[in-house]
């Protein structure tokens, strides 16, 4: 059995698959790109989910992928196992053979069987396989063409060996290959839950139906294969570990853990508390770091929250190491020291990466010490009730609102020898949790049927509007109205063109769709929006003004040009741009989401504070340095691998193929399929008009460029002219004068309330409702907007005034929201009645 790193096992089951005809399929994001039922990839066929469906055809019928995989809710939940058993992950590597109608049984268990035999030498003794009980062609396939004793296949029932991704989508029988790890791990029945000698490896999915919402089982258009077979597992077996932390993967990181909290890793004792935490904690800096990579960052809901928890899981796993401070970042380092090869994207993305885990953190030790003294509140409070118990709503609200673990609330309330009511706590969470479920709305796009149906149908849009913004011999392929496919469309109706050719450029990384019109010569088509909603078809989005076009019509496409313009004024501007955040505040800052139009740009950007008035006006300063050197723009293709290694920015959220744009201006380098200038100086003017928070570690910064600044300029530079005439004060004398008008006024206000309260004092027995009882009166009243201490003195000379007496007085704080009462008593009185 040969012996091999984790990078060699990845690079040994690619190449094999590869040689065997396979497409080599880059790994996709843990984001779902087009499936609106996952909140992660949570297994390695979901990027070819619209394939095995029938929805989607790829130029290939065979591929292989490593593919980046995140389990942590729905059916794959393994977090809770995370830690306590040597092979559940949140986040792990899945390596992965498909056919797409290619191959099937026979050729998915021959290459399987002769991969782990032959390439990596594993004894064919030491193999066993398992079949879905009623698949007796799979069972036959093992037994008499591959030569497998039948003591070693194993048919097992629905539970065990019939996959499914989830509640709905393929389906169907599958066969598990298993390594025999040897008697010294006894002699279990093999599959039960005591069951450690057996370590399944490989799953081969014979993926044959499609699961409705109803449970219905359904053929797929042609049988597929989908197989997964994890790297930390395999990896485990050729690296001799009895566990998957024991691996390259993972080791370097428990050896980080255990330098930094002077405690030491038992591999021989897994129910050991150090070594449970720093499993956990190995696994979940892991996950950590590739959800920000691929553009998830903590929030209170969706795929945020889920991140927020998990690294609040391994930070307070971490004080079960003893360590009290922020710590989670520095591994940070450690991480993407193991994948930066396979993933390189890593490199550009460590510092970000580490002060957004730090920050998080920071919070959470802060959040964790407001717990603490709520939790002691609650104690005192109940014991006030006489009860000796913490309720589950106040555990919820514990867990909920403070992240305090729940575990921790227990061994407190034992302390203080009170109960807590888990059961009461876990129903609170259910709720939670299908709140959850019916408020989350997946970022996904959820592609729509005519669109996959047009994309397997139709040559791919040619996309030309880099060098044109009209083209004069397009010819429309189809037209679809109210999401069906028509053959004509006519005045005044709504509806979508595409076209084989196109200038129009498409909604994408941030710009919006051009603008423009369609047109023949007895009909006029205006475009509103430009759409892409499935790679390679392109729709153009509008209403017949005059006359109709059909499916085979040649037309005259043009876009409106300044509108155009205007965007591309805006979309170099906004790489200029990020480049001077960057230089300006530091390498952490990256792109979080943008918005580039013709009339605004709106950047987002990761920064932990708001920017000050000198800042800002650096920032500006370096763009419109950059715009007056008047540099060309360059556009060039390259590899994605080659072009991250040279430095080029990639954005977090953005999907890149094997080749990708690179566009180079000025100071910016970043990889982009946007439309831009030829030079900086085409930019013309850059401003800044606005700078906000938009989330936790998150900044948004609207401007302007071209036009749209020089007339936002225009704007405020008469507006000052305007002021300056009304104020008779040049331009740089403004803020002064209005310094002297705010002063004068401030004084004038004063004067205005001394001659009202002397007016009040003057007359406060005439302003107040005077009652005679025995030998007192009683005066009562409401005043308007005066302080505590005024309402004070009036009281007091409505009392010297009236003599015996009770004085009853109110003043409303109609800013504040607030009344404030007073009760004066004559000295006389005081014995016989209390102000109080």
């Amino acid at each position: 059995m040969k012996s091999l790193n984790s990078d060699e096992i990845r690079k040994s089951f690619l190449k094999y698959f590869e040689g065997k005809g396979h497409q080599i399929v880059k790994s996709a994001s843990i984001i779902p790109e087009t499936d609106p039922t996952l909140l992660f990839v949570n297994a390695g066929m979901v990027p070819f989910k619209n394939v095995f469906l029938g929805l989607e055809k790829r130029p290939y019928k065979k591929a292989a992928s490593c593919q980046k995989v995140f389990r942590v809710s729905g059916k794959h939940n393994d977090l809770d196992n995370v830690g306590y058993t040597p092979r559940h992950h949140t986040f792990f590597e899945m390596l992965g053979n498909f056919s797409f109608g290619d191959y099937f049984k026979k050729e998915a268990i021959e290459y399987a069987w002769e991969y782990l035999t032959k390439i990596l030498e594993i004894p064919e003794e030491k193999l066993h396989v398992s079949v879905f009980e009623e698949d007796e062609q799979a069972y036959d396939i093992w037994k008499n063409y591959i030569g497998i004793p039948e003591e070693k296949i194993h048919k097992l029932g629905v539970e065990d060996n019939f996959w499914s991704m989830g509640e709905t989508g393929p389906c169907g029988p599958c066969s598990e290959i298993y390594y025999d790890r040897g008697e010294e791990y006894g002699n279990p029945e093999f599959g039960s839950n005591e069951d450690n000698r057996y370590l399944e490896i490989w799953n081969l999915v014979f993926m044959q139906y499609n699961r409705d919402e109803n449970g219905n089982l359904t053929p797929l258009p042609h049988p597929n294969i989908d197989t997964g077979m994890g790297l930390e597992r395999i990896a485990s077996v050729l690296q001799g570990a009895k566990s998957n932390y024991e691996t390259d993967l993972f080791l370097p990181i428990i050896q980080w853990a255990e330098n930094i909290s002077d405690k030491k890793y038992n591999s021989e004792n897994p129910r050991d508390m150090n070594t449970i935490a720093m499993r956990v904690i190995a696994d979940h800096l892991r996950a950590i770091t590739f959800l920000i990579s691929d553009g998830v960052f903590p929030s209170n809901e969706g795929r945020g929250y889920v991140l927020r928890r998990i690294l609040r899981r391994a930070l307070r796993y971490g004080k079960e190491l003893g360590i009290e401070r922020p710590f989670l970042f520095e591994g940070v380092d450690v991480v993407i020291d193991i994948m930066k090869d396979t993933y390189p994207e890593l490199i550009g993305n460590k510092n970000f990466i580490k002060n957004l885990v730090k920050s998080e953190e920071e919070r959470f030790i802060k959040t964790l010490k407001r717990g603490m003294e709520k939790l002691y509140e609650i104690i005192e409070k109940a014991k006030k009730e006489e009860r000796k118990h913490i309720t589950g709503k106040e555990i919820f609200t514990l867990y909920d609102t403070y992240g305090f673990p729940v575990d921790l609330i227990e061994d407190i309330a034992r302390d203080n020898e009170f109960g807590v009511d888990i059961a009461e706590y876990y129903k609170y969470l259910e709720k939670q949790r299908e709140r959850a479920r019916q408020n989350w709305k997946s970022q996904a796009k959820e592609v729509k049927k005519v669109y996959l149906d047009l994309k397997n149908k139709l040559p791919s849009n040619e996309f030309l509007g880099y060098e044109h913004l009209e083209l004069d011999d397009s010819k429309v392929l189809a037209i679809t109205k109210n999401d069906a496919e028509v053959n004509e469309i006519k005045e005044g109706e709504e509806g979508e063109i595409i076209l084989d050719r196109t200038p129009f450029y498409p909604e994408k990384g941030g710009q919006v769709g051009d603008k423009g019109v369609i047109e023949t010569e007895g009909s006029l088509f205006e475009v509103y929006d430009t759409q892409t909603p499935v790679e390679g078809i392109i729709i153009h989005k509008g209403k017949v003004l005059y006359g109709s076009l059909k499916i085979g019509d040649v037309v005259a496409a043009k876009v409106d040009k300044e509108k155009r313009q205007d965007t591309m004024r805006h979309h170099t501007a906004t790489h200029l741009l990020h480049a001077a955040l960057r230089n300006v505040l530091g390498d952490h800052v990256k792109q979080a989401g943008s918005l580039v139009s013709p009339d605004i740009l709106r950047f987002d950007f990761t920064h932990f504070e708001s920017l000050s008035d000198e800042e800002i006006e650096k920032i500006e300063k370096v763009v419109n340095e950059e715009i007056m050197k008047n540099e060309p723009v360059i556009c060039k293709e390259m590899l994605y691998d080659e072009a991250i290694k040279t430095g080029a920015m990639a954005i977090f959220d953005e999907k890149y193929g094997d080749v990708v744009r690179v566009i180079s201006a000025g100071i910016s380098t970043e990889l982009c399929g946007g439309t831009h200038v030829s030079r900086t100086g085409d930019i013309g003017y850059f401003k800044i008009i606005s700078e906000y928070a938009v989330a936790s570690g998150t900044r948004r910064i609207e401007a302007l460029a071209g036009r749209k600044a020089v007339e936002k300029g225009l704007k405020e530079h008469f507006l000052i002219k305007d002021i300056s005439q009304k104020l008779t004060a040049n331009e740089n004398e403004i803020i002064q004068k209005i310094e002297i008008l705010q002063k004068k006024l401030k004084e004038k206000e004063k004067e205005l309330e001394s001659i009202k309260k002397k007016s009040i004092v003057e007359k406060i027995t005439e302003l107040l409702n005077i009652k005679d009882k025995n030998n007192y009166k009683i005066a009562y009243g409401k005043l308007e907007n005066l302080s505590p201490n005024e309402l004070r003195d009036l009281a007091d000379v409505a009392r010297a005034k009236l003599g015996n007496s009770v004085v009853l007085l109110a003043t409303v704080d109609k800013e504040k929201g607030k009344v404030n009462f007073i009760v004066a008593v004559s000295k006389d009185l005081t014995e016989k009645i209390k102000a109080g």
